[in-house]
């Protein structure tokens, strides 16, 4: 995360938080060392913003400071809170993090939505030592358009060896798929992602191909959604 990104995050945990946050807490929250929550502190607290603490007894936002107010009415609110609420379902745990940091920003301009509730579903755990790849490498690496070297296995029971360039992130309600250009077959393939055993850098990067790439993969995927099925 950059830092600027990290500061305003920063600015927001300690605005919406009830009473003060510890260094080690916070670090947690934003995945960074305590030690960059000391530089965060003290780079606010040189723009004056009126955070108050000391390390070793925690930091708190002094009240009446605020920020530029999210300009959204009712309706585009609860819309957002059920869109947020849904990501529980995709296995992602990154988005699902972010998600909250972001439920707790409208909680604190508009109050909790204790009206919401999303019911569970068999969504794949985002944690490699269960079997499943994190979902956050593969939309990384969708971004910096970087192969992959995968282990898969597929509904059979077979495991095999793939090199990919990947390009989409699917979230269904009771799976997350990766879609990708396959160097074995020479094809798009999607891949479950809760089948993914292995997942280490291809040792390559495809710059410039992945935006043509998803637009192939688009126009394929529009031409089969207009094919009928045979039936019977």
């Amino acid at each position: 995360m950059p830092r600027s990104n990290r500061l305003f995050e920063l600015i927001q945990i300690l605005r919406a938080a009830p009473g003060s946050r510890t260094a080690h807490d916070l670090a947690e929250e934003l995945e960074v060392s305590t030690r960059t929550i000391y530089r965060d502190i003290a780079a606010l607290q040189a723009m004056r913003v009126p955070v108050e603490g000391a390390a070793g007894l925690g930091y708190l936002l002094r009240r009446g400071y605020d920020l530029p107010p999210l300009n959204f009415d009712q309706e585009e609110t609860e819309a957002l809170r059920v869109g947020l609420a849904m990501l529980a379902r995709t296995g992602d745990s990154t988005l699902q993090r972010a998600a909250k940091r972001v439920c707790d920003k409208v909680d604190a301009l508009h109050g909790p939505a204790d009206w919401l509730s999303v019911a569970p579903w068999g969504a794949p755990v985002d944690n490699p030592d269960l079997g499943c790849v994190s979902i956050a490498r593969l939309r990384q690496a969708i971004r910096d358009e970087e192969t992959l070297r995968i282990t898969y296995q597929n509904e059979t029971g077979e495991m095999t060896e793939r090199r990919v360039r990947p390009i989409v992130v699917i979230y269904h309600l009771n799976c997350t798929m990766l879609a990708a250009w396959c160097e074995l077959r020479g094809d798009f393939r999607h891949f479950r992602t809760d089948r993914i055993y292995a997942c280490d850098p291809g040792g390559t990067h495809f710059p410039g191909q992945g935006a043509v790439l998803r637009n192939l993969w688009q126009q394929r995927e529009a031409v089969a959604a207009e094919t009928p099925t045979a039936s019977g």
